[in-house]
């Protein structure tokens, strides 16, 4: 492996890159030696104009190569911009601890400026990211209120358990499925 930091992430890029990009990379490199074999030939016939446009399409193919290295680190880029942010909003958030969007969003971009540009993505971002964590607190604290319903309740069967404790607690009336197969999977444990 090269020890470039360049290189490999380019490496990594082009690999992940879908089958087109990877197949626009190899023609410049086909057309580049191309021209080095004309150019090779026209310094051996001694032909200075022959030269010249030679060198003039070689000078062109490799920068063809550098722009299409430089697209396919930009497709790169733009494909995995969702993911780094997403990633890095939630470490954030987890880390700061505070549950109003306006602020984390400002005290993201303070902590990453990189982002200033795109506050917008970043205010869509954690606003996901705070529902992502609203849902995963809901369902914690369901299966809690869950299990201590059922150890309380073990001779009732799981219609019965659901039923009853959709009742007594209306705010996981949405959650009706979920109840019902975590309701089967502790039973099934407990039997």
């Amino acid at each position: 492996m090269p020890r470039s930091g360049r290189i490999r992430n380019f490496l990594r890029e082009y690999k992940e890159s879908p089958k087109i990009e990877k197949l626009s990379f190899l023609a410049p490199f086909l057309i580049l030696l191309i021209e080095c074999i004309l150019l090779a030939h026209a310094i051996d016939l001694k032909e200075v104009y022959v030269i010249l446009l030679t060198a003039v399409l070689v000078i062109i193919s490799v920068a063809e190569i550098i722009l299409v290295t430089l697209e396919i680190h930009e497709e790169h880029q733009r494909r995995n911009f969702g993911k780094i942010l997403a990633i890095k909003v939630d470490d954030f958030v987890i880390d700061s601890k505070v549950k109003n969007v306006k602020k984390i969003v400002e005290d993201f971009i303070k902590k990453y400026p990189e982002y200033r540009l795109k506050r917008n993505e970043v205010y869509h971002t954690a606003c996901q990211v705070l529902e992502t964590h609203k849902e995963e607190e809901i369902e914690k604290k369901l299966m809690e209120d869950l299990n201590k319903f059922i150890k309380k309740n073990k001779k009732m069967n799981v219609n019965e358990i659901v039923k009853t404790f959709i009742k007594k607690n209306q705010k996981y009336k949405n959650y009706r499925d979920k109840i019902y197969e975590k309701t089967c999977e502790i039973k099934r444990k407990n039997n």
